[in-house]
């Protein structure tokens, strides 16, 4: 090959860890890894010799092999795994030659090297869940008291806080965290059942050297084959996309209410962050937008893993290959995506002199809620609802507050729940609460964290 092929995306927002874990050596390592794994249980079983398993173990590395001429051989095999067995029993004294790959076929190590990148990629994915989480919180916790017009349509609707923002992120991550968790763990089990799922050619210790694999390996055994059950790896990867969405709904929020009209936000300063090429006043919202882009693509690759579930009989007929291209990147991404995320979380710059202005962008009408309800008390909510939605066009179309349109208009015995103006700050409810809530929820539920699911 004259070059790899180039990703910019990558290049430019890539998780390099991991990148790192997905990479052509380290996937070439992955399966060296299992086959290394079942030469050691095999010997420990008897079925092969400790010494042939000792240099089973000490020539499976990837600078054994010769990549232009593995790949080579694989394009007309069409899979890597007969033509890596060659080259590593090449490396092999003559008579530790044919102890190599005994009973496995090449789905089994293809699928048991792929979860143990997946596990490694995972233990990643909860440290960078659990670095934006703590981000989000912060952010709710140190905004508890800045004010903000809540926007439903876009439109601004309520009074909020920007703290409560975060702590409906924040809660939202705890669960992604749970999920990925839990799909990882499903996912990161061993894969020794040979040609049909069978187990037939590994004898009648096939049990044991499933388990004594899986245990080598950090992995959980399981006793049913799983070649075309390719749930575990779907549900993972949805997942996945899943996750990388809630960085994308995070950054969308960041690029909305960092545009110039509204500028209640920022990414962070610097040099020539951000320009543009030809208007020298721009500062484009980079980090999120490359969030955005990041799980858009997640999202696109994980419908992949839905199609590659269709596989049929006890082996695919071409979805296992949708498999190879899709998921590795979509972990990529959405590891990429949260990474990214994180560092716009944490130097979010924030305008609390902007928010308290937009507050007042149409008077009082953002209180209109607010003294609908304080009228409800008196005359009702169907009747205080039509009152204050035509004092609220009055209010436009005369350009005047809302509560003296209300003044006017609203009959006697309602008047005495008007003598006072409402403020943004009267009409919060009690985003104390949400926030500590999801503050501690997020903190006691350490189930994310690196090492707690995988097995």
């Amino acid at each position: 090959m004259s070059g790899s092929r180039f990703e910019l995306l990558s290049r430019l927002f890539g998780d390099e860890t991991t990148e790192a874990i997905f990479t052509e050596r380290a996937t070439v390592q992955a399966w060296l890894d299992v086959e290394a794994a079942l030469a050691a249980v095999q010997a420990d079983l008897g079925l092969i010799g400790q010494d042939a398993a000792r240099a089973i173990a000490k020539a499976a590395t990837a600078d054994t092999i010769d990549l232009p001429l593995l790949w080579s051989h694989a394009r007309t095999v069409g899979y890597p795994i007969l033509p890596l067995i060659g080259q590593l029993e090449a490396a092999l004294p003559a008579e530790h030659r044919g102890c190599v790959h005994l009973g496995a076929t090449t789905q089994d190590i293809m699928d048991t090297a792929l979860v143990l990148q997946l596990k490694a990629a995972a233990a990643r994915q909860a440290a960078l869940v659990q670095d934006l989480g703590d981000c989000f919180a912060g952010l709710a916790e140190r905004h508890q008291g800045t004010l903000i017009a809540a926007r439903t349509h876009a439109q601004q609707a309520v009074p909020t806080v920007l703290g409560a923002k975060f702590a409906v992120y924040l809660s939202e991550l705890a669960r992604q965290r749970a999920r990925l968790a839990t799909a990882a763990a499903d996912a990161c089990v061993v894969s020794l059942f040979g040609a049909g799922g069978t187990s037939a050619s590994y004898g009648d210790q096939a049990a044991a050297l499933r388990a004594g694999v899986a245990a080598r390996l950090g992995l959980r055994p399981v006793e049913v084959p799983w070649h075309v059950a390719r749930d575990g790896l779907s549900a993972f990867c949805t997942a996945c996309a899943s996750a990388a969405t809630t960085c994308a709904r995070f950054a969308r929020e960041v690029i909305d209410l960092a545009r110039t009209e509204i500028g209640e936000v920022s990414e962070a300063d610097g040099y020539l962050r951000g320009a543009s090429s030809t208007m020298p006043q721009k500062r484009n919202p980079i980090g999120s937008e490359a969030v955005v882009g990041l799980a858009v693509s997640a999202q696109a690759l994980s419908a992949a893993m839905l199609r590659a579930m269709e596989a049929g009989h006890e082996r695919s007929a071409g979805e296992w290959q949708a498999e190879w291209q899709a998921l590795p990147q979509v972990v990529c991404m959405t590891n990429s995506a949260l990474l990214t995320a994180s560092r716009v979380a944490a130097d979010l710059q924030v305008f609390p002199d902007r928010m308290q202005a937009n507050l007042s962008a149409e008077g009082d009408l953002l209180m209109a809620e607010a003294y609908m309800m304080k009228l409800a008390s008196a005359i009702g909510r169907g009747e205080a609802h039509k009152l204050v939605y035509d004092a609220v066009l009055a209010a436009r179309r005369q350009r005047e507050p809302l509560i003296a349109v209300l003044r006017r208009s609203a009959p006697a015995g309602a008047q005495a729940v008007l003598t006072t103006d409402l403020r943004p700050q009267d009409y919060l409810g009690d985003p104390a609460r949400v926030i500590a809530e999801a503050i501690s929820a997020w903190r006691a539920r350490d189930n994310g964290r690196p090492g707690k699911a995988l097995p």
